[in-house]
């Protein structure tokens, strides 16, 4: 049988591992998919750098768009990053007959819908494990493995970059910009740290994560985005001392009323697996009515582990190359004609727990006057630790039991009007997973 003919689109990182494992392990892939798998064509911006590493065997050019309209390509693999030049390159790919792997999670969270919407009208797949978690088969165990299951929620460390500056700055004591400018020294951060830090890559990620579990649209322009780079060193020291470690969560969850879709630092109960997630690592919590919270853990970047991932996509592609495509997996899991329509909610609307930490005059009726105004919009109390300060008064925190995200907003913003109050609240969600 000939072999599947893949064209890669980059030789950064991700293409290079995925050249690597393809050869290195050639024939143990040739086993499982049933026919050979060969990188016939490269196009990328240096030439001669690709050259140096691949040798002299394949073409290997700067025009991305002949590799694209190469006829004997069948599988282009897009892994340039961004979401323009990747978008037109998939499309085209897409409309010359071509199956696409990509690990590309931007493209596929701002433009999933008109890609997946092409790709099954021309009758070929899109496949994306690479996109969330690196080499953990995560796409795969949602939209096949927990096929069974109405998926209650998903929630996950899906950011190596922020969970190492999270682990540090809780083992060390060391504020957020100290460990940022670590990672960025060790590798684990970009130059420019934004999309990691701010959330914007979690929240990326998310998106697909929620299209797979629930059968709904890819929407990242509706998911809630917090990143942790205003979180204080002394908020994560009070979490390790009530029990708890924060952790920046990507959060999905099936409500009656729509689907809460969120990304931000939250408390997690010091005992729960998460919570012992340290360093670059990620994992995934994915809840079902049948089989229950099962957890997907492992390195969430990397040159091989997310190459793994890639390699993987294209045996799938291959395996069902000839098969008839309305008999493939559905690209986000439901067939395209039973999406649901159900809404996206707005952040005011979601319930959860709160930590809620400010400095106040130490004087009488304090913790009065603040229970009052929370038990008026419905929050009631768990416990409280009161603390003098440093620099005069007392820093007061609160864990709250479940209550909506608006009506603590409301409560907060009259308790900084109070006169004693001398700071503004900080407010951290608790998550207990369970």
């Amino acid at each position: 049988m000939n072999p599947m003919k893949v064209g890669l689109l980059g030789l950064g990182v991700v293409g290079g591992g995925t050249w690597s494992v393809l050869s290195r392990n050639a024939e143990e892939i040739a086993r499982r998919a049933g026919r050979r798998i060969e990188v016939s064509r490269i196009a990328v911006r240096d030439v001669a750098k690709a050259r140096a590493r691949v040798g002299d065997a394949l073409e290997i050019s700067t025009d991305v768009h002949a590799l694209v309209r190469d006829p004997d390509i069948d599988i282009v693999v897009e892994l340039i990053g961004g979401d323009t030049l990747a978008r037109e390159l998939v499309l085209e790919a897409i409309s010359q007959g071509k199956h696409v792997v990509t690990a590309n999670k931007a493209l596929l969270a701002k433009h999933g819908n008109e890609i997946f919407a092409a790709a099954s009208a021309r009758g070929v797949m899109v496949a994306f494990e690479a996109a969330v978690a690196g080499g953990i088969p995560i796409i795969k165990a949602i939209r096949e493995g927990l096929t069974a299951n109405r998926i209650q929620w998903v929630a996950g460390i899906i950011n190596g970059t922020t969970n190492f500056i999270l682990s540090e700055m809780r083992s060390r004591g060391l504020a957020f910009a100290d460990v940022l400018a670590e990672a960025q020294r060790l590798g684990y951060a970009e130059a420019d740290p934004t999309f990691d830090v701010e959330g914007v890559d979690a929240a990326h990620k998310l998106t697909l994560l929620a299209s797979l579990a629930f059968g709904v649209p890819v929407q990242f322009d509706k998911a809630h985005i917090e990143g942790i780079s205003n979180l204080a060193q002394e908020d994560i020291a009070h979490a390790e001392r009530l029990g708890y470690r924060i952790k920046l969560l990507g959060i999905t969850k099936r409500r009656a009323e729509g689907i809460e879709l969120r990304v931000h630092p939250a408390l997690v109960p010091a005992e729960r697996l998460l919570a012992n997630v340290e360093g670059a690592m990620n994992a995934v919590l994915v809840s079902g009515d049948a089989v229950g919270p099962t957890l997907y853990y492992g390195q969430g970047a990397g040159e091989e582990p997310t190459a793994s991932a890639v390699v993987a996509d294209l045996v799938d592609v291959t395996r069902l190359h000839t098969a008839d495509p309305g008999n493939r997996v559905p690209h986000l899991a439901f067939q395209p004609d039973a999406m649901s329509d159900l809404a996206i909610l707005p952040i005011e609307q979601v319930s959860t727990s709160y930590y809620l930490r400010l400095r106040v005059d130490d004087q009488p009726g304090v913790l009065a006057d603040i229970a009052r105004l929370l038990a008026d919009r419905g929050i009631s109390i768990g416990s409280m630790i009161q603390q003098p300060s440093h620099i005069g008064g007392a820093d007061i925190i609160f864990l709250t039991h479940e209550a909506v995200e608006g009506n603590v907003n409301q409560a907060i913003e009259r308790i900084e009007s109070l006169p004693f109050v001398r700071s503004k609240v900080t407010r951290l969600r608790m998550e207990n997973l369970t």
